[in-house]
Order: structure tokens, then sequence, then C-alpha cells
């Protein structure tokens, strides 16, 4: 490791743009990606209720029954989470029926997002519907392009595709360095539940 001296200057200047909804992407191979847009949405949880709008978050693979964790917490909070899907592809009996589930999942997302009364939308693996050919792209693009300006929208999940990368204000690419589960050890309830 190298030490290194602390700034003593801002390395920044200050922007001066007009504040705008801003359309958020965490895709790459890496972990994070959900926490990040979680960590998001409960900040903008605390903010949206000084606007008297709301946050939402939408979880395209997961089951609506789904009790992981972060579905414990959020009903605390009163954050709502709903999950769209019948789990990943690999556990579905029956892909057109996923594919269906999925179309009718982006509706209701589509209709929070142009609808105004959120303040952010969480599409939580939303590119896998995408890059399987169960979602048009170009609906995504122009409900994302159409949405009010107010309104911020955070998307998760690996391989995004490229049109919604040039689309998005801020992408974050998370990059695997090291993995537990590639030394055999199982996924741990709490972190990857």
């Amino acid at each position: 490791m190298q030490i290194e001296t602390p700034p003593t200057e801002k390395r920044y200047e200050k922007p001066e743009g007009e504040r705008r909804g801003l359309v958020i992407v965490h895709t790459g191979d890496g972990k994070g990606k959900s926490t990040a847009a979680f960590g998001l949405a409960m900040r903008a949880l605390g903010r949206a209720h000084v606007h008297g709008k709301q946050v939402k978050i939408f979880q395209f693979m997961k089951v609506p029954s789904a009790r992981f964790g972060e579905h414990r917490v959020f009903e605390q909070l009163g954050l709502p989470i709903e999950g769209l899907g019948d789990g990943f592809s690999w556990k579905s009996q029956d892909l057109e029926h996923s594919a269906q589930l999925a179309r009718d999942g982006w509706q209701k997302a589509k209709a929070a997002i142009l609808g105004g009364e959120h303040f952010m939308v969480t599409l939580d693996e939303l590119t896998y519907p995408l890059i399987y050919g169960w979602l048009p792209l170009d609906d995504v693009l122009q409900t994302l392009r159409e949405r009010p300006r107010d309104v911020h929208v955070v998307i998760t999940g690996r391989r995004c595709p490229p049109e919604i990368i040039e689309l998005a204000d801020t992408v974050t690419e998370m990059t695997l360095v090291k993995h537990a589960f590639k030394a055999g050890i199982p996924a741990q309830r709490g972190i990857e539940d």
C-alpha cells in the first residue's frame, strides 16, 4: 500500500446545472449491484417524503412471496419492494411463463416511472429480462427518455445493454476481483440471500 498525503484543496468545481432525475446503472460481474441500489433507495426514502413523493423497488427475478433480508427491513421502513418474477431462469419450470411475468411486471414499473408520484424507482435485475428477449429494449429506452423530469431510475444487473449505458447519467461497473463461492464457500444468509 502506498501512503498518500490528504488533499488540501477541493478536487472539482461545483456543477451549476439544473437538478433533475437521473438514470443510474449498476452492472458488471462483481457483487454489490443490488446492494448499492438498495442503499440509494433508502437514501431517497429519507428525502422523498419531504417532496411528497414515493420510492419503489421492483425485482424482476424474485418471486412476489420472497422474504429475503431486504424485504424484511424494507417492510419495517415502509419502502415498498415487489417481486415480479418466478426466480432465475434455471429455476423456472416454464420460461414462457417467466417471460410473461417480466412483461406484466414491466407494465407496473413503467406506470410507476411515468406516473410522477415517485422520487425514485429501482428496477432490480432488469437487465436479465432484456438480454433474454423477454422485454422490448425500445420500450424501456422510450420510458426512460419520457419519464417526468424529477424521477430517478436505478437499474441493476449484469451485461446491461449498451443502449441503456449510453442513455444513463451515472454507470458503475462492479468488477469481480475475488469471490468466496469460487473457493468452495456457500452463499451466506444475510450476505447473499
